[in-house]
């Protein structure tokens, strides 16, 4: 179908140079500006925190035990794993083909691939954090009933171990055994292909769904 000539047509957005230095002003509001900087131990300790809470509680109120105790532990990591990967893909590399969208994708994810050493904001800010964790408790009882306890533990400990790749990742230099995997596949998408290799903790759902980079640009 033909464009017709007074037909606006939105310019094609440019791609992010990564800067190694430096941090963006995603504020005007000094207070809402440091809000948005963490050091990363918090969103990890919050996390971990809330995964072993509600272990805890799940055992010694009979909700979580044996192999159905490990079953739902182990589904809670799978299912994070797919849960970062959806969102990575379809939210933080939402189209920015309207002002909103391309402000909301810069202040979600965009300032990371501008500024991916920017060890502060290699997280959620804590406040945003304890928002999640407690929002996921209840999206998870409401769905899941006792069986919660087991999944949430699972997954935000997921959650916490993603954080802590992320962050060995972008401030460590690649480890030399089989670790550097996940080294090698999220420099191809900060560096090389941001539309594919959208695991971060996993590569697993790339492998299955096929946004694995391509041996061309591996070996470029």
């Amino acid at each position: 179908m033909a464009i017709l000539p007074d037909t606006p047509v939105a310019p094609a957005p440019q791609p992010v140079r990564p800067k190694h230095k430096g941090s963006a002003q995603l504020f005007k509001n000094p207070v809402l500006e440091r809000l948005s900087h963490t050091h990363i131990a918090l969103p990890v300790s919050i996390f971990i925190a809330t995964a072993l809470l509600s272990l805890y509680y799940g055992i010694t109120r009979g909700f979580v035990a044996g192999l159905t105790g490990l079953g739902l532990f182990l589904g809670g990591l799978l299912l994070f794993s797919f849960v970062e990967y959806l969102v990575h893909r379809y939210v933080y590399h939402i189209p920015a083909t309207t002002p909103g969208r391309a402000k909301f994708q810069y202040t979600m994810h965009g300032v990371h691939h501008e500024y991916p050493k920017d060890k502060t904001r290699l997280a959620m800010p804590p406040i945003l954090t304890v928002f999640v964790a407690s929002l996921l408790f209840f999206i998870f009882r409401f769905v899941f009933g006792t069986w919660a306890f087991g999944i949430l533990s699972g997954f935000t400990f997921g959650y916490a171990m993603y954080l802590f790749v992320h962050y060995a990742i972008h401030m460590y230099a690649p480890p030399k055994n089989f670790l550097k995997v996940w080294w090698t596949h999220h420099a191809q998408h900060h560096y090389r292909q941001d539309e594919v290799a959208f695991g971060v903790s996993s590569t697993l759902w790339d492998h299955i769904i096929g946004t694995m980079p391509t041996k061309r640009s591996e070996q470029a």
